[in-house]
């Protein structure tokens, strides 16, 4: 079984200190000066190498739910993360979607977040697939080291199994203007690689041919930007050849930081040039988007736009919102294809509110 192991955050940091590149590390990090048109071509060479790791879940019954928070802004305190991913997991949510601006920028921060991912991952695990251990069963280190005596074999289908650093785990997040800032970019790209992709959930099993379509954008600094904009008129997030093999496309939801509409006249309006603007309503349609999900304003708004559902969602943040309120949004796709959604109320109080 081959194994791949990600360079740890502390080694990135190391290479951004002894480089004075400002654009690909070694271990194909962008470091400084990226843009949108940057993030978007390194996002899409890694997708086109990676794609088969973006391409979704299988959901064995006909409907599921999906979760989704925003705007985190974790810092040392990993509270509001922690309970998103325990709520995702208590709930058995085929994936959870995060909107952007999930910490602020800051090595330790980050290095935060792929704990609390890592530790989530293994319990997801734990959860989802029959474990095998490897090692010798009278050594009782071993069997705490999940990461190299253990494989975990997919439940449904036994010919799959996993190391740990190789399960699916469905956490899937957007990038936001915090995570680019102050080399923000080489921190959130070394965990999640790509800020433009798109995944599926494949819907009644192995033998089903219907498909909800996942797709996240780079809006990071406010605008697509050339390269993502052609990339989407080339068909990039189109999934065309499914449907040239049978299957159906049933939904598609999109996800962005940067909101579209305005909450209210005290709230920033969207940053998207008119022109994007316009591109971005027009493409939504074109997709037969069902919900577009927005962050960046930290305040829930609706609108629906051309038949097309906008849910801009409030901040989770513990500093930001230290009360609890309702700050998760999970979505519900029914068997016969309908959907309804609800807020998710958060109960994590800061520590040093409590």
């Amino acid at each position: 079984m081959r194994k791949i192991r990600n360079i740890s955050l502390l080694a990135v940091m190391t290479i951004f200190v002894l480089t004075s590149c400002e654009k690909v590390s070694p271990v194909g990090v962008l470091i400084a000066g990226t843009g949108v048109e940057d993030r978007v071509k390194m996002s899409h060479l890694y997708y086109k190498e990676h794609k088969g790791e973006y391409k979704g879940h299988v959901v064995p019954n006909d409907e599921y739910t999906f979760l989704v928070g925003a705007d985190s802004h974790m810092t040392n305190d990993a509270g509001r993360m922690e309970e998103m991913l325990q709520n995702g997991l208590d709930h058995d949510d085929v994936l959870y979607a995060h909107l952007g601006d999930i910490a602020d920028t800051k090595a330790e921060y980050y290095i935060n977040l792929e704990n609390v991912l890592d530790d989530y991952k293994l319990k997801y695990a734990k959860k989802n697939f029959d474990m095998l251990y490897l090692g010798d069963v009278n050594n009782e280190a071993q069997l705490e080291d999940y990461e190299n005596y253990y494989v975990f074999i997919d439940k449904n289908n036994p010919d799959l199994y996993y190391s740990l650093d190789q399960i699916p785990y469905p956490f899937y997040p957007v990038v936001g203007n915090h995570d680019i800032t102050h080399n923000g970019w080489a921190l959130w790209s070394n965990i999640f690689h790509s800020s433009f992709y798109d995944v599926y959930v494949l819907v009644g099993g192995e033998d089903s041919s219907i498909y909800d379509h996942f797709i996240f954008l780079d809006t990071a600094n406010g605008t697509l930007g050339r390269e993502q904009i052609n990339l989407i008129e080339e068909g990039v997030l189109d999934d065309k050849y499914f449907q040239e093999f049978g299957f159906y496309c049933r939904h598609t939801f999109v996800f962005s930081h940067t909101n579209i509409f305005r909450p209210s006249s005290l709230q920033f309006s969207s940053t998207f040039a008119r022109e994007e603007t316009f591109f971005l309503l027009d493409q939504f349609v074109e997709w037969k988007a069902d919900i577009v999900f927005c962050g960046h304003v930290h305040k829930w708004d609706e609108h629906e736009v051309g038949g097309v559902q906008y849910i801009t969602l409030d901040t989770m943040s513990e500093s930001n919102k230290p009360e609890p309120g309702d700050y998760l949004l999970r979505v519900h796709v029914k068997k016969d294809g309908t959907l309804t959604w609800e807020r998710v109320h958060m109960n994590y109080t800061p520590k040093n509110k409590k």
